[in-house]
């Protein structure tokens, strides 16, 4: 089973976050408010934070430049994930990466389900890499941005997590693009 390695290191990575609203701001973005606090917590750096509308072109576009970021190892979007004709956080993540991470997706279902039943079927919650940085697309809501986090993400971008985290291959995932 999984456990934290206290003979590792920590190592914080740096993480964005994005929100996908056409109505909230800063001020009562709760659900980006809920990541950052997380990721400071848990020891992580803020790299980035931004609220853009519900438009995929918009979104995809800020994707990229953060995947382009050499500042950015991780990236978390809320909101938009959805099935309402205005949910297109997925459809943009799905426009930059180059590999899914389909797991992601059926743990964050099993981990909402055991909180709020059948309903975790509506969450689309995508996870993926692009330009060696990772990206997850979790749902809009406080609630589900904390079981994202609590259940999968503050273990998975833990180094000292055994018996393997994304933090220990991230040296890796770009290596398609180094010359041999």
């Amino acid at each position: 089973m999984s456990k934290i390695d206290e003979s590792r290191p920590f190592l914080p990575v740096r993480i964005a976050v994005l929100t996908v609203s056409d109505t909230r701001s800063r001020d009562d973005d709760r659900s980006g408010d809920t990541l950052v606090a997380r990721i400071e917590e848990a020891g992580h750096t803020l790299a980035a934070r931004m609220i853009l509308p519900d438009e995929r072109t918009e979104i995809a576009d800020q994707l990229r430049a953060w995947c382009a970021d050499p500042e950015i190892d991780v990236i978390l979007s809320t909101g938009g994930t959805g099935l309402t004709g205005r949910d297109v956080t997925v459809e943009a993540h799905r426009d930059v990466y180059e590999k899914e991470i389909d797991a992601f997706g059926t743990v964050f279902t099993l981990v909402s389900f055991n909180k709020i039943g059948t309903s975790a079927v509506q969450s689309r919650a995508t996870g993926g890499v692009a330009g060696g940085t990772y990206l997850f697309a979790l749902p809009g809501s406080p609630g589900a941005c904390r079981d994202a986090w609590d259940e999968i993400l503050r273990l998975q971008l833990d180094y000292r997590h055994r018996p393997c985290n994304f933090v220990e291959i991230m040296p890796r995932l770009d290596e398609h693009l180094r010359r041999k």
